[in-house]
Protein backbone atom coordinates (compact mmCIF):
# COMPACT_ATOMS: atom_id res chain seq x y z
CA UNK A 1 0.00 0.00 0.00
CA UNK A 2 1.39 3.41 -0.92
CA UNK A 3 2.39 5.77 1.92
CA UNK A 4 -0.18 8.37 0.77
CA UNK A 5 -3.06 5.89 0.83
CA UNK A 6 -1.89 4.50 4.18
CA UNK A 7 -1.78 8.02 5.69
CA UNK A 8 -5.29 8.79 4.44
CA UNK A 9 -6.70 5.57 5.88
CA UNK A 10 -4.71 5.53 9.12
CA UNK A 11 -6.29 6.42 12.43
CA UNK A 12 -4.98 6.93 15.92
CA UNK A 13 -8.44 7.49 17.33
CA UNK A 14 -10.45 5.16 19.53
CA UNK A 15 -14.08 4.34 20.11
CA UNK A 16 -15.06 7.88 21.12
CA UNK A 17 -14.26 9.27 17.70
CA UNK A 18 -16.06 6.33 16.12
CA UNK A 19 -19.24 7.41 17.91
CA UNK A 20 -18.74 11.07 16.93
CA UNK A 21 -18.07 10.09 13.29
CA UNK A 22 -21.24 8.00 13.06
CA UNK A 23 -23.49 10.64 14.67
CA UNK A 24 -22.11 13.46 12.50
CA UNK A 25 -22.41 11.20 9.45
CA UNK A 26 -26.07 10.46 10.16
CA UNK A 27 -26.85 14.18 10.49
CA UNK A 28 -25.05 15.10 7.27
CA UNK A 29 -26.56 12.20 5.30
CA UNK A 30 -30.06 13.16 6.47
CA UNK A 31 -29.52 16.81 5.49
CA UNK A 32 -28.19 15.76 2.10
CA UNK A 33 -31.21 13.53 1.53
CA UNK A 34 -33.46 16.53 2.24
CA UNK A 35 -31.66 18.55 -0.43
CA UNK A 36 -31.38 15.81 -3.04
CA UNK A 37 -34.53 13.72 -2.60
CA UNK A 38 -36.93 15.78 -0.51
CA UNK A 39 -36.83 13.18 2.29
CA UNK A 40 -37.50 14.10 5.93
CA UNK A 41 -39.46 17.22 5.01
CA UNK A 42 -36.83 18.60 2.63
CA UNK A 43 -37.48 20.56 -0.57
CA UNK A 44 -35.67 18.27 -2.97
CA UNK A 45 -33.22 19.37 -5.61
CA UNK A 46 -35.51 21.88 -7.32
CA UNK A 47 -36.58 23.62 -4.11
CA UNK A 48 -33.04 23.68 -2.75
CA UNK A 49 -31.76 25.07 -6.05
CA UNK A 50 -34.33 27.87 -5.94
CA UNK A 51 -33.34 28.74 -2.37
CA UNK A 52 -29.63 28.69 -3.22
CA UNK A 53 -30.23 31.11 -6.10
CA UNK A 54 -32.19 33.38 -3.75
CA UNK A 55 -29.21 33.74 -1.40
CA UNK A 56 -26.76 34.34 -4.25
CA UNK A 57 -25.28 30.86 -4.67
CA UNK A 58 -25.60 30.41 -8.42
CA UNK A 59 -26.17 28.39 -10.46
CA UNK A 60 -28.66 27.07 -7.96
CA UNK A 61 -29.05 23.57 -9.37
CA UNK A 62 -25.31 22.97 -9.41
CA UNK A 63 -24.88 24.37 -5.90
CA UNK A 64 -27.78 22.27 -4.59
CA UNK A 65 -26.35 19.17 -6.24
CA UNK A 66 -22.85 19.81 -4.89
CA UNK A 67 -23.96 20.61 -1.35
CA UNK A 68 -26.60 17.88 -1.17
CA UNK A 69 -24.28 15.33 -2.77
CA UNK A 70 -21.43 16.20 -0.43
CA UNK A 71 -23.66 16.00 2.63
CA UNK A 72 -25.31 12.75 1.58
CA UNK A 73 -22.36 10.77 0.23
CA UNK A 74 -19.72 12.10 2.63
CA UNK A 75 -22.21 11.48 5.46
CA UNK A 76 -22.56 7.86 4.34
CA UNK A 77 -18.75 7.61 4.13
CA UNK A 78 -18.50 8.82 7.73
CA UNK A 79 -21.14 6.35 8.90
CA UNK A 80 -19.18 3.37 7.57
CA UNK A 81 -15.76 4.96 8.09
CA UNK A 82 -14.64 4.59 4.48
CA UNK A 83 -12.36 7.36 3.19
CA UNK A 84 -13.38 9.28 6.28
CA UNK A 85 -10.66 11.94 6.01
CA UNK A 86 -11.51 13.01 2.43
CA UNK A 87 -15.21 12.97 3.38
CA UNK A 88 -14.51 15.09 6.45
CA UNK A 89 -12.54 17.56 4.33
CA UNK A 90 -15.53 18.04 2.02
CA UNK A 91 -17.87 18.44 4.98
CA UNK A 92 -15.50 20.92 6.64
CA UNK A 93 -15.54 23.12 3.53
CA UNK A 94 -19.30 22.76 3.21
CA UNK A 95 -19.80 23.78 6.87
CA UNK A 96 -17.60 26.85 6.44
CA UNK A 97 -19.59 27.93 3.37
CA UNK A 98 -22.86 27.43 5.28
CA UNK A 99 -21.59 29.42 8.26
CA UNK A 100 -20.27 32.36 6.24
CA UNK A 101 -22.91 32.51 3.51
CA UNK A 102 -26.07 31.83 5.54
CA UNK A 103 -25.66 31.95 9.31
CA UNK A 104 -22.91 34.33 10.41
CA UNK A 105 -25.05 37.48 10.25
CA UNK A 106 -27.62 35.93 12.58
CA UNK A 107 -25.29 35.42 15.52
CA UNK A 108 -24.48 32.20 17.33
CA UNK A 109 -27.83 30.78 18.39
CA UNK A 110 -30.06 28.52 16.29
CA UNK A 111 -33.18 30.30 17.52
CA UNK A 112 -32.13 33.19 15.25
CA UNK A 113 -30.87 30.91 12.43
CA UNK A 114 -27.37 31.36 13.80
CA UNK A 115 -24.30 29.25 13.22
CA UNK A 116 -24.15 27.13 16.40
CA UNK A 117 -25.35 23.89 14.74
CA UNK A 118 -23.10 24.33 11.71
CA UNK A 119 -20.22 25.10 14.08
CA UNK A 120 -20.83 21.88 16.02
CA UNK A 121 -20.86 19.87 12.78
CA UNK A 122 -17.70 21.69 11.69
CA UNK A 123 -16.04 20.61 14.94
CA UNK A 124 -17.04 16.99 14.39
CA UNK A 125 -15.80 17.06 10.81
CA UNK A 126 -12.48 18.60 11.84
CA UNK A 127 -12.02 15.94 14.53
CA UNK A 128 -12.42 13.17 11.94
CA UNK A 129 -10.18 15.02 9.49
CA UNK A 130 -7.39 15.27 12.06
CA UNK A 131 -7.72 11.95 13.90
CA UNK A 132 -9.07 9.54 11.30
CA UNK A 133 -12.11 7.30 11.39
CA UNK A 134 -11.53 5.54 14.70
CA UNK A 135 -11.29 1.89 15.76
CA UNK A 136 -14.53 0.64 14.20
CA UNK A 137 -14.10 1.75 10.59
CA UNK A 138 -13.56 0.42 7.11
CA UNK A 139 -10.48 2.65 6.85
CA UNK A 140 -8.82 0.94 9.83
CA UNK A 141 -9.69 -2.50 8.49
CA UNK A 142 -8.13 -1.67 5.11
CA UNK A 143 -5.03 0.03 6.54
CA UNK A 144 -4.15 -2.88 8.86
Amino acid sequence: MSPLIKSILSTRAGYGLTILRIVVGIIFAAHGSQKLFGWFGGYGLAGTAQWMESIGLAPGTLMALLSGGTEFFAGLALIIGLLARPAALGLTILSLVAIFSVHIHNGLFMANNGYEFALALLGGSLAVLLEGAGKLSADRAIAN
